[in-house]
């Protein structure tokens, strides 16, 4: 109520625009204004609303070179861009939001466990201890306790392993490597949970346990260091971590052989400690190291080699190589191509991530013909709808202008008339969709799987919107800058400005640009209020005048709040 009555304070105090500065900087509170200056550049007052001739744009924006510059800057032609830009695609494959990840890590090391990492009871099932009528027990309530929790009865699985863990005690001795098994087991449950202090405990009570029965270098403690080390890795202890899997990779390396895919699997799980303490050529190496066994052992078609040539590439663009990213991100396409096919979303994420990365490096043509093949491939194979549809036609629209942006010298009227017609269009139709999603009726979204889904869509399709309108403005000044359009211009961006406003109007997505998205949406909001002081300084209908003072408190509750 309170944020309610302030944005309605500050509308009644918005200076008319035939009368004083647009920015009116001088009628907010201290905070207020301070919020303001980071978004809006001080500038002279607008007597009236008139056509600025092109010979008279603000300082800094009077030659091509200084436009081209700044435009390709508010585009975000970048290596920020590139990550951003996969993590939206993402977005299709996992049906999830990346930005909101802390860390990969815990998909990625239950992905290495699932694949050969079989821990507890499978793993000491040797003969190398005696069997008793106690097995019978011990293994039922283990195998119970897994089916329990694959069917997420968490109570009943715990119960179940926690039996098992009594059983084992009671039936062969506190300190049997089948108690070490059902710590193991019960560490893993408690993993799973995110109960992670609880399973630390448990898996060094079990590795204390198996280094008693067996040798230190025993194969079973290199699987359960190996256990510990994830555990560690989930809770952000990198040093523990790493030097857990150090001494499980040393193990492994002895007993299976540095050939050996669970010896891979350890090795670029300390890729990624180290990469997480800025260690990332040592990093960077072990993870070539373990896509290279993986190819050798005839995996490089697998879905864990597709991971860490993944990985690998975004590390790579994160240090600033882009030019080794692309090769290991032509290599995933290729890969896909052959092993999938252009039906398969995995080959048209790869290609369009390749996209995103060509752009940066200024190869704009191939760019532009990897963006219209994969928008074709999503049409091919997905509802209209879908917000990955939305995907490849912001990120397309957005290509156009850069292409525009990098020959701006050499496009006349025509060209660019013609240029702005495609980008407007594919930013348009980029936000029917997402719009569609998000005011999409209860009826509709009960055909969807769950409400989580449904949640997670509209979180994908308000970070798409808020890309699809930043292009909208972007458009708006490249016209301007090089047709100088007429009196109507601010209309494309006073329904942009709006449209991003109404996101925080509503109680529907309120939740998702205040708490999930809501970098992504103060740098939309910040953007496009400087679009318009920049570029509409004497376009500024007394509509678009109330609109910027709401989008300025907005970000001013939006700072308070963090």
């Amino acid at each position: 109520m309170a944020a309610t009555y302030r944005r309605l304070l500050l509308l009644q105090r918005i200076p008319h625009p035939h009368l004083q500065p647009a920015a009116a900087t001088h009628c907010l509170s201290p905070s207020a204004a301070a919020a303001a200056s980071l978004v809006s550049p001080s500038r002279p007052s607008a007597a009236e609303r008139v056509e600025t001739p092109l010979n008279n744009l603000r300082s800094g924006f009077t030659t091509d070179s200084n436009f081209k510059h700044s435009l390709l800057r508010k585009l975000g032609s970048s290596v920020g861009a590139i990550l951003i830009g996969q993590a939206a695609l993402f977005l299709g494959l996992s049906n999830g939001y990346a930005f909101a990840q802390e860390d990969s890590v815990s998909q990625a090391a239950s992905s290495e466990q699932a694949e050969g990492n079989a821990t507890g009871l499978q793993l000491i099932e040797d003969g190398s201890v005696v069997s008793n009528e106690h097995t019978v027990k011990w293994r039922i309530f283990t195998d119970n306790g897994r089916e329990f929790f694959q069917k997420r009865q968490l109570d009943e699985a715990e119960k179940l392993f926690q039996a098992a863990l009594l059983e084992a005690k009671e039936g062969f001795g506190l300190r049997d490597p089948h108690v070490a098994s059902a710590l193991n087991n019960l560490a893993e449950f408690y993993r799973l949970k995110k109960e992670y202090e609880k399973a630390e405990l448990l898996y060094l009570e079990a590795i204390e346990i198996l280094e008693e029965s067996f040798q230190s270098d025993d194969i079973r403690v290199g699987t359960a260091l190996h256990s510990l080390g994830i555990c560690y890795h989930l809770q952000h202890k990198f040093a523990q971590a790493q030097t857990c899997y150090e001494r499980a990779l040393k193990i492994e390396g002895r007993v299976m052989g540095v050939g050996h895919p669970e010896y891979a699997s350890t090795m670029y799980l300390l890729a990624k400690v180290l990469s997480l303490q800025g260690k990332r050529r040592d990093a960077e190496s072990l993870t070539e190291e373990s896509i290279r066994i993986l190819e050798e052992a005839g995996l490089g078609e697998s879905p864990t080699c597709i991971q860490r040539m993944t990985y690998l590439s975004t590390e790579l663009i994160k240090s600033k190589r882009l030019g080794e990213a692309e090769i290991w991100q032509r290599k995933i396409l290729h890969t896909l191509e052959l092993s999938k096919g252009w039906d398969s979303l995995h080959t048209v994420h790869a290609a369009e991530v390749l996209s995103l990365t060509l752009q940066a490096l200024e190869k704009l043509k191939e760019s532009e013909e990897l963006f219209e093949r994969c928008l074709a491939a999503r049409k091919k194979v997905l509802p209209e709808g879908h917000f990955l549809v939305a995907v490849s036609l912001v990120y397309l629209a957005r290509l156009i202008l850069h292409k525009f942006a990098s020959d701006l010298k050499n496009i006349d009227s025509d060209v660019a008339t013609r240029c702005f017609a495609r980008a407007k269009q594919h930013s348009n139709d980029s936000i029917r969709i997402t719009e569609g999603i998000l005011n999409s009726s209860s009826k509709d979204q009960n055909k969807l799987d769950s409400t989580s889904a449904t949640d997670r869509d509209k979180i994908a399709a308000t970070a798409i919107l808020l890309q699809a309108l930043e292009v909208v403005g972007l458009i708006d000044i490249a016209g301007k800058h090089v047709l100088g359009q007429g009196d109507q211009d601010y209309r494309s961006i006073e329904g942009a400005v709006n449209k991003c406003i109404s996101l925080y109007r509503k109680p529907g997505t309120r939740r998702l640009v205040t708490k999930i998205v809501k970098q992504d949406y103060m740098r939309c909001l910040r953007l496009l209020i400087n679009i318009v002081e920049d570029h509409l300084l004497m376009q500024q209908t007394m509509e678009l005048q109330e609109l910027l003072g709401e989008a300025r408190l907005i970000i001013e509750e939006l700072v308070e709040e963090s």
